[in-house]
C-alpha cells in the first residue's frame, strides 16, 4: 500500500509540475500564500492560520462552513438530534475514499476526534461538550465514551447537555476527518478526502497540490493550486501586481492607491473579528461602568478608524459582527463625547481622572491606535502609560489581569454569536478563557447559556441581541470597530470569494480564463 501511495504521489507532483511551469497549463495553477510556514498540516494540531486553511483543502468535515459562513452538510449528507438536544445522530455519504483510495467510514470520524482530543487544547476546546471528552484528554478514560459508530455510515455523539452550535462546531479544521491509522509523516505529508490532493511541501517557500477528481461534491475547476510563502507585504503586491499571485490582502498603507489602481478587482467584506480594549472590571475605577463608559465617550473610534486603518472597518456597537446572526445595525456606537465622558468621571468620583496602563502586542497598527486612544483619553484627565510586549507575552498578562487596559481583538472560530459571547463574557471564561475584561454578570450569564442550548432559533437570536445589549450598556471593552477585509483579486481570476471566515475559501470554484 504504501509502495502505490508513493507511486501515486510522484504521479501527482509530476502532473502538478507541468501544470505549475510554462505554456497553457500554467493557466490552470492557482497561485496563494501565506505569511508563514503551517506549523502542521494534520487536523489535530489545527492552531494555527495556515494550517487551518489547508486542512480545509486537504481533508472533509461532517460539516462545512462555505465562503458565505453559511453551514452545509460535508461528510454527513444529513443529521438530526433527539428530543433531549444531547444526541446528535449524523449519517454519512456512501463511497467516499481517501486520496489514497481507503474506503471512509464512521470509525474513522471516531478515531479522528479522538486525534484531536490528543492533539491540543483546540481539539478539547471544540469537542468539551462531548460526553467522556474531559476525562479521555486528561487519560482518565481509555475511550470517548460519548462518540459512536454502529455502523459505517452512522455517527452518534452523545453530549453532556444541548449545544445548538454542535453542527458548527463540526466543521472546524480540527475536526477534520483523517484515516483511523494514518502513517508516521502525516503531518508532513497528508492523506485526506478533500477536493485538493497533497503534492509536495518545500518548507518556508511553497506547497502545492492537484485537484481530487473523485472527490464526492466539490471537484476544484482548477488543475492544482500553489501556496507559496511571501512575508511582506508589500512584496505580496508587487508580486500580485506581477501575475505571480491570484489573490492578495491589500496593506493597509497602500488602501488608496489599490483603491484608485485597481477598483474593479477589490472586493471587501466585514471580518468575522472585532477590534476593542478590553477594560480588566476587577481593577480601581474600572470597577465603575460609569468609568466604563466614559472612556468609550473619550475616544473617537470612527476618527481613528479613519487616520489609521484607511476606514477599513465598521464602527462597532457590541461585539457580533455584522454579517453573524444577532448584529444590530440599529443599535448607536458610544458618541465622541469628552464633555459627557468627564461628567461620568466626576459622577464616580474621580473629577481629576486617574493613571491606567494600557498593554498592546508590537503589531504597527496597534502602536498608533494606542497613541491615539493615549493622546484622547488625556484629555479628560486620564493618564496612560503604553506597554508594548510581543504578542504572547501581552495575552498572558491580560489572561493573569495584571493589564487595566489591553489593545486586541477576538477572531470567531464558527459563525455564530455564542463565538462572541461565550468566550468572551461568560464569567466561566475570565482571563485564559478569552474574558479578557473579567467580566461577569449572573444575567448575562443565564442568557448566553440559555442562548447555547436552546433548539429554537428564533429564542435564540432574541437572546444573543439582548445579551449583546446587556454587555454593550455595561461596557466592559472600548468597543472600537469590526475590521473590514479587503482583498484584490486578478482579473483573469473569477470564481474567488474572500471568505467569512478563514477556512471556508476551498478554492473549488476559482479558475484562471486567461492568461
Amino acid at each position: 500500500m504504501r509502495r502505490l501511495l508513493s507511486l501515486s504521489i510522484l504521479a501527482l507532483a509530476a502532473a502538478a509540475a507541468q501544470a505549475c511551469g510554462g505554456d497553457a497549463s500554467e493557466s490552470r495553477t492557482l497561485n496563494y500564500y501565506f505569511t508563514y510556514d503551517p506549523r502542521s498540516l494534520d487536523p489535530a494540531v489545527a492552531t494555527d492560520v495556515p494550517t487551518g486553511e489547508m486542512v480545509a483543502m486537504l481533508f472533509d468535515n461532517l460539516t462545512l462552513i462555505d465562503a458565505e459562513g453559511v453551514v452545509h452538510p460535508g461528510l454527513a449528507r444529513s443529521w438530526e438530534t433527539d428530543s433531549t438536544g444531547r444526541v446528535y445522530t449524523f449519517h454519512l455519504r456512501g463511497g467516499v475514499t481517501f486520496h489514497d483510495g481507503r474506503p471512509l467510514t464512521a470509525r474513522d470520524v471516531v478515531a479522528s476526534l479522538r486525534r484531536s482530543l490528543e492533539g491540543t487544547n483546540q481539539g478539547l476546546n471544540v469537542l468539551a461538550g462531548v460526553r467522556g471528552a474531559r476525562d479521555f484528554a486528561a487519560r482518565r478514560a481509555q475511550e470517548v465514551s460519548g462518540l459512536a459508530a454502529p455502523d459505517d455510515t452512522t455517527l452518534v455523539v452523545t453530549l453532556d447537555q444541548p449545544l445548538n452550535i454542535f453542527p458548527k462546531l463540526m466543521a472546524m479544521p480540527v475536526a477534520a476527518v483523517v484515516p483511523a491509522s494514518p502513517p508516521a509523516d502525516f503531518d508532513q505529508r497528508p492523506v485526506g478526502s478533500g477536493p485538493w490532493k497533497f503534492v509536495s511541501w518545500a518548507h518556508d517557500d511553497q506547497l502545492v497540490l492537484a485537484k481530487n477528481e473523485r472527490h464526492w461534491g466539490m471537484v476544484p475547476k482548477s488543475d492544482s493550486l500553489r501556496v507559496r510563502i511571501v512575508p511582506e507585504p508589500l512584496t505580496q503586491a508587487a508580486e500580485y501586481e506581477a501575475g505571480r499571485l491570484s489573490v492578495v490582502e491589500v496593506p493597509f498603507g497602500e488602501t488608496r492607491r489599490w483603491e484608485d489602481q485597481h477598483g474593479e478587482e477589490i472586493q471587501r467584506r466585514p471580518a468575522m473579528r472585532v477590534l476593542y480594549i478590553a477594560m480588566n472590571t476587577n481593577r480601581g475605577p474600572l470597577k465603575d461602568a460609569r468609568v466604563r463608559r466614559a472612556l468609550n465617550h473619550a475616544v473617537d473610534a470612527g476618527t481613528i478608524l479613519k487616520n489609521v486603518m484607511a476606514g477599513r472597518g465598521v464602527r462597532s456597537a457590541g461585539s457580533i459582527p455584522p454579517g453573524v446572526e444577532g448584529y444590530d445595525s440599529t443599535r448607536a456606537p458610544y458618541a465622541y463625547d469628552p464633555a459627557k465622558a468627564k461628567q461620568l468621571l466626576a459622577e464616580a468620583g474621580h473629577p481629576n481622572g486617574f493613571a491606567l496602563q494600557l498593554w498592546r502586542s508590537q503589531r504597527p497598527e496597534y502602536g498608533r491606535i494606542a497613541q491615539a486612544v493615549q493622546q484622547q483619553l488625556a484629555q479628560v484627565g486620564v493618564r496612560v502609560e503604553i506597554v508594548e510586549r510581543d504578542a504572547s507575552s501581552a495575552r498572558a498578562a491580560s489572561a493573569k489581569g495584571e493589564a487595566d487596559l489591553f489593545l486586541t481583538d477576538w477572531y470567531g472560530d464558527y459563525p455564530d454569536p455564542e463565538a462572541f459571547h461565550f468566550p468572551t463574557f461568560h464569567s466561566s471564561n475570565k482571563g485564559t478563557g478569552g474574558n479578557r475584561a473579567f467580566f461577569g454578570d449572573p444575567r448575562v450569564d443565564g442568557f448566553i447559556e440559555r442562548a447555547r442550548t436552546t433548539p429554537d432559533s428564533a429564542l435564540k437570536l432574541s437572546l444573543s441581541r439582548e445579551v449583546d445589549a446587556m454587555v454593550f450598556e455595561q461596557a466592559p471593552w472600548i468597543y472600537l470597530w469590526f475590521p473590514v477585509d479587503m482583498w484584490a483579486v486578478r482579473p483573469e481570476v473569477e470564481g474567488y470569494r474572500v471568505p467569512a471566515i478563514f477556512y471556508g475559501q476551498r478554492w473549488t470554484d476559482a479558475r484562471v480564463t486567461a492568461e
